[in-house]
């Protein structure tokens, strides 16, 4: 039972990112779905690596610099594997008219105008907001920002269906349906990432996590009538920005 929760683990690491993991680990479909469950905690692992990128910069760098090194580091770890989803999404959503136009957009490899924006506003939106974090901040938000938001792309799976039927696309081993126990699992892990920061920011963060995500959820179903794995990449990419957003949101009182 342990090993296989272990594996499962694992198998997230090496499907989300680009960090080495032990030959042993399988690589099934079945494996993939059980992974999902983890989503979060590779936020955590990436979250994790990006604060200790940041925390060593800004030994000889100012912040602005070390929040760069750090997105740079986190990039590098994921091989923009969500980056990529973002700006597919949002070339497909931008220029697709229906459902199959708007698949076959986001399955060209080539970026177009709406992918393009898409990821400035992105890239820089999270270079903005962490910056202009308080600088002791910067390294527990990095680590929520990224469980937070995987877990908004774990609630998709949750709740909707995939919606491609190629055998190619990034989301098909996780086309099953998350179970309330495996959500739960998620969940937990992201609320990890949560317990360094001020319970009222934290809150505000995830509160704006949630509608975009809500936002986004319901375009996905209004145009494609459920997710591709495009669809998670952009979810997670938004809901990171929104919650960096609550993070520095001035509070009354």
């Amino acid at each position: 039972m342990l090993r296989r929760e272990l594996e499962y683990f694992l198998g997230a690491i090496r499907f989300f990112t680009r960090l080495p993991v032990p030959a042993w680990v399988g690589h099934s479909a079945e494996a993939l779905n059980g992974s999902a469950r983890y989503f979060p905690a590779v936020g955590l692992v990436v979250g994790g690596l990006g604060a200790l990128v940041y925390l060593a910069a800004l030994q000889l760098w100012p912040q602005p610099v070390a929040v760069l090194l750090s997105m740079a580091a986190t990039i590098y770890a994921t091989g923009a594997f969500h980056e990529d989803g973002l700006s597919d999404a949002a070339d497909g959503l931008g220029g697709g008219w229906d459902k199959l136009r708007i698949l076959e957009i986001m399955k060209d490899s080539r970026v177009g105008s709406y992918g393009v924006v898409a990821l400035w506003l992105g890239l820089t939106g999270k270079f903005v907001l962490l910056a202009a974090l308080d600088p002791t901040l910067v390294p527990w938000a990095l680590v929520a920002g990224h469980a937070v938001s995987r877990h908004a792309s774990t609630l998709l799976l949750a709740t909707m269906d995939y919606v491609r039927e190629d055998l190619q696309s990034k989301a098909k081993p996780l086309a099953t349906r998350l179970s309330a126990s495996a959500l739960l699992a998620a969940t937990c892990f992201a609320v990890l990432g949560l317990l360094p920061l001020p319970w009222p920011q934290s809150l505000a963060g995830c509160l704006l996590a949630a509608l975009t995500t809500l936002w986004l959820a319901a375009k996905f179903r209004r145009w494609l009538g459920g997710y591709t794995g495009d669809c998670l990449g952009a979810v997670q990419q938004v809901a990171e920005i929104a919650f960096y957003l609550g993070l520095l949101a001035q509070l009354p009182g």
